[in-house]
């Protein structure tokens, strides 16, 4: 797991080098504030970041989670109970009442970043 640390008044923080990121497999991020995110790169380079806690099992497990799509929606599906988030919006596609949270992120001069509130928390 990286550990990150917050320069106040940042934006955008540096998560991982982008070459960590294999498709299809995610990494785990911790985040300033305590905070985690599983981030995933797919198949056709497209960049995704949710909570890595599983809502379900309460385990931080996400980011081991197997990777897929439903219908053309690309997917996550808990390693522990298999209940499939969408990586676009977070709903839980087998219960749409839970959500995950979805973190914005981008690939910059070779690394992935997310966005933190000033607070540190995950935007």
């Amino acid at each position: 797991m990286t550990v990150l640390a917050l320069d106040s008044g940042l934006t955008w923080i540096p998560a991982c080098p982008a070459d960590r990121l294999t498709p299809e497999r995610g990494v785990a991020i911790l985040l300033p504030d305590g905070g985690q995110v599983a981030l995933f790169r797919t198949f056709d380079g497209a960049l995704y970041a949710i909570d890595n806690i599983d809502p379900f099992s309460h385990a931080a497990v996400m980011a081991r989670g197997i990777v897929g799509d439903r219908d053309g929606e690309p997917t996550v599906a808990s390693p522990m109970l298999k209940q499939v988030f969408s990586l676009r919006t977070g709903v839980c596609l087998d219960d749409p009442s839970v959500r995950q949270a979805v973190h914005t992120v981008r690939e910059r001069d070779g690394v992935v970043e997310v966005t933190v509130r000033p607070s540190g928390g995950t935007a």
